[in-house]
């Protein structure tokens, strides 16, 4: 499959909010698209932060957010893959495999030491391609609170 990448625009936007919707959905995740699109446009006006990726073949079929922290334990930048969708028309011919292989690419050249990211429990799917691609369960639990 030819799956090209690239930084997401403001342009774009029309395109990935309903994948947004889509994902969040799927994940269980409360989302609300009228005040979830000013914090994705702010993603993408903000390098700083990461970026949103998108992926196209003859239009959009998918997008990836990265966002970056910092972690002397992983020698200085590391970032989360918050978020990998594929359209479902794209998914099961290698689209998710060579999503990945972007994702990487645009993390290394942005200075990314460590990639992390969730996967639920009940997606084995998604879990044999991150495990396949050489993600690994660490030993620590991921905790959260919301500030």
């Amino acid at each position: 499959m030819d799956l090209r990448a690239r930084v997401a625009t403001d342009a774009d936007v029309a395109s990935i909010l309903p994948m947004m919707i889509e994902f969040n959905a799927h994940e269980e995740i409360a989302f609300d698209p009228a005040s979830g699109e000013p914090i994705l446009r702010e993603l993408m006006r903000r390098p700083d932060l990461g970026c949103v990726i998108a992926f196209e073949t003859d239009r959009i079929v998918g997008y990836a957010i990265v966002t970056y922290g910092f972690d002397l334990e992983f020698g200085g930048r590391d970032a989360f893959l918050t978020e990998l969708f594929l359209v479902k028309d794209v998914r099961g011919q290698g689209a998710g495999k060579r999503a990945l292989e972007h994702v990487f690419d645009f993390a290394r050249t942005n200075g990314v030491h460590a990639l992390h990211l969730q996967v639920r429990d009940d997606n084995p799917h998604a879990a044999r391609l991150y495990e396949r691609a050489g993600f690994e369960t660490p030993a620590r639990k991921l905790m959260t609170k919301r500030l």
